[in-house]
């Protein structure tokens, strides 16, 4: 039992800060998800924790994963969390490339989740395939927000670690800039371009990936519907390939 109420059933997932388990709440009678921090980890990380569950905490969408119960000050400190029944996108591309209508009904719930995000004032700045949750009915949630919000831009921080996933990092990340929604919107395109592909478009170790960027645009296969080429990437690209069009994705 945690907190004389939550009863811990299955581990579900393991991260790099915590690790979430199905549990009974055995007050309102119904199953959660419970994200547990582990207690040997840093400082930093530890902060990241009470981010998310602040910044959880502020928004309310259909595309986002709710908050129903927290206490950051408590050892272990969780968080207790909608339980999604389903799986992450990862392992949904894990199976071969997406239909184009599939992808394209992930995009639009994406994209509007991402657009309320940011009109609250709240970047992600991890937006990535494993970060979605899609249940039996095809809904999707962005979860995760661990990074969202951070003070400052994505720099190298400690032991030569990108904040975020590199494989996913907007140009302006890389180099360190500062980084507002047109991030998350980049982001979402890789994310699309993988279900579309089956593949990343950036592969290779944390640095070959991030930089890899800075030196050539996404590649997008010329046989696209003309909608999903479009919301992809761009044809005319300078030093970096423009976010793709949310308007065109919802």
């Amino acid at each position: 039992m945690l907190a004389d109420r939550y009863r811990i059933d299955e581990l579900l997932g393991t991260g790099g800060m915590a690790d979430v388990y199905r549990a009974w709440d055995t007050r309102l009678h119904r199953s959660v998800a419970v994200k547990v921090f582990r207690q040997q980890a840093d400082d930093t990380a530890r902060s990241r924790f009470g981010k998310e569950v602040r910044t959880l905490a502020t928004l309310a969408h259909p595309g986002l994963v709710s908050v129903y119960d927290a206490d950051i000050t408590q050892q272990p400190p969780f968080a207790v969390l909608q339980l999604i029944e389903g799986q992450t996108l990862s392992a949904r591309i894990s199976d071969g490339p997406l239909p184009a209508d599939e992808v394209r009904a992930i995009g639009a719930q994406v994209a509007d989740a991402l657009d309320y995000v940011h009109a609250n004032g709240v970047v992600h700045r991890d937006v990535k395939p494993s970060n979605m949750l899609i249940d039996a009915d095809g809904t999707v949630y962005l979860s995760d927000f661990g990074l969202a919000q951070l003070a400052g831009a994505t720099r190298l921080t400690k032991a030569d670690m990108l904040v975020g996933t590199a494989a996913y990092l907007a140009p302006e990340q890389v180099r360190g800039q500062d980084v507002a929604g047109q991030a998350d919107i980049y982001a979402l395109g890789l994310v699309l371009l993988e279900c579309l592909t089956g593949q990343r478009e950036y592969p290779g170790n944390e640095i070959e990936t991030a930089v890899a960027r800075l030196h050539r645009p996404p590649t997008i296969p010329d046989d696209l519907p003309p909608d999903l080429h479009r919301i992809t990437g761009a044809d005319d690209v300078s030093d970096a390939t423009p976010p793709p069009d949310r308007a065109a994705v919802r």
